[in-house]
């Protein structure tokens, strides 16, 4: 790279809570929230466009920026993938879905909480989601427990998918049990404990392969393309209201570790995204949040490297310019058409006598419903109670 790197300082997502309170947002390698200026960040990315301008340019690359995310994590090599021993509870049943909740081990003790979401009607093989979440803190705006997160699960779940949403490191009963969000290992457990979640999703019978997608909104997006780029057998991503030149994530699970720059190379979240070629990807982006440039800078140019690899038609930008940061029901009435697509996913299933999405008959569930661990279903008393209790 030929431009000076520029640590332009970071925003905290939520008023009165630092999200990248743990890291070092000075260490050499660290490209940390709003890392560049959106005009600085306008400039690397025209400047990127030289760096590769065929194909293997750009494979070459891509290999260099997916490499540089795994040993930034430190997962080279890969920890060894244990039994996930997953642990279910009652199955509750609603109008063309059901729901139970679920834990695995994504290393021994290590417990990874969520909701398995299930069609009514499963005939021969099934697609599967991965339906990751962003920072929503507040007790009663939370995670994975939301109420946009259960209606889009329960609405892909209705259509025909199989739908596993799981805890952030540090969220839900983990949570409770005592591990921390903003650890300096965040992102490296997170993005271990979404690559054992696609291991347990591609597990469950029926699930085809092939069909597999992941989808989240803010820091869940970055969970998505992150897995989505060191990660093949995610063959769909959407992710939503997060892919930007200039912010880098304000938290420590995003950019809390030497991902986008070493001592061999500097990427951005554009690049990362971009990884996800010729697979179908879907940005959904605003015009309050640091996706509002995506329509004239990151869609463009992933565009471009969409060209390079032969599938331009392959990769789309739905643009709310009058939306806010979430994943409210705009969002997701521009995220069903493009999953039924790829995935083969009946639209129809949550739309009305009009042909209108209307997401009808999904029940909210509260949280100690979506908990995995019960009375009937008591936590192991083997089971890893805090981040530094991890062993690799």
């Amino acid at each position: 790279m030929k431009w000076l790197c520029f640590f332009i300082g970071f925003t905290f997502l939520f008023a009165g809570t630092n999200p990248a309170a743990s890291q070092n947002k000075n260490a050499t390698n660290l490209c940390v929230g709003h890392y560049y200026t959106e005009d600085q960040a306008r400039e690397v990315i025209n400047n990127l466009k030289a760096e590769y301008t065929t194909k293997e340019e750009w494979q070459k690359r891509a290999e260099v920026i997916k490499s540089g995310i795994l040993e930034g994590v430190g997962l080279v090599p890969f920890p060894e993938k244990t039994l996930l021993k997953p642990r279910y509870s009652d199955e509750r049943k609603y109008e063309g879905y059901s729901v139970k909740n679920v834990a695995i081990e994504s290393l021994p003790g290590v417990f990874v909480t969520g909701s398995l979401y299930l069609p009514e009607k499963k005939s021969g093989k099934v697609p599967g989601i991965l339906s990751t979440h962003g920072h929503w803190p507040k007790p009663e705006d939370y995670g994975r427990f939301r109420d946009d997160a259960q209606i889009r699960c329960a609405a892909l779940a209705k259509m025909g998918a199989v739908v596993f949403a799981y805890d952030m490191v540090g969220y839900g009963e983990m949570a409770e049990w005592g591990w921390k969000h903003r650890h300096p290992l965040a992102l490296k457990q997170q993005l271990w404990n979404s690559i054992r979640a696609l291991d347990f999703l591609l597990s469950l019978e029926n699930i085809d392969p092939e069909r597999v997608a992941i989808t989240g909104a803010s820091g869940g997006a970055t969970q998505a393309f992150f897995l989505t780029a060191v990660d093949n057998r995610i063959k769909v991503a959407v992710p939503v209201v997060q892919v930007s030149a200039h912010f880098f994530g304000g938290c420590v699970c995003e950019s809390g570790m030497p991902v986008h720059k070493s001592d061999k190379h500097q990427t951005n979240n554009v690049e990362i995204a971009a990884l996800a070629a010729p697979r179908p990807m879907l940005l959904v982006s605003d015009g309050a949040d640091w996706t509002k440039n995506t329509p004239e800078v990151e869609f463009p140019h992933i565009q471009y490297i969409y060209e390079l690899m032969g599938k331009k038609e392959r990769v789309e930008n739905v643009h709310l310019p009058d939306e806010g940061h979430g994943y409210e029901f705009p969002k997701r009435k521009a995220v069903y058409p493009f999953l039924a697509k790829y995935l083969d996913l009946d639209l129809e299933a949550i739309t009305d006598k009009n042909g209108e999405i209307a997401e009808a008959g999904i029940v909210i569930e509260p949280y100690e419903k979506l908990k995995a661990f019960s009375v009937a279903n008591p936590r192991p008393g083997y089971a890893v109670l805090t981040n530094d209790g991890v062993k690799w």
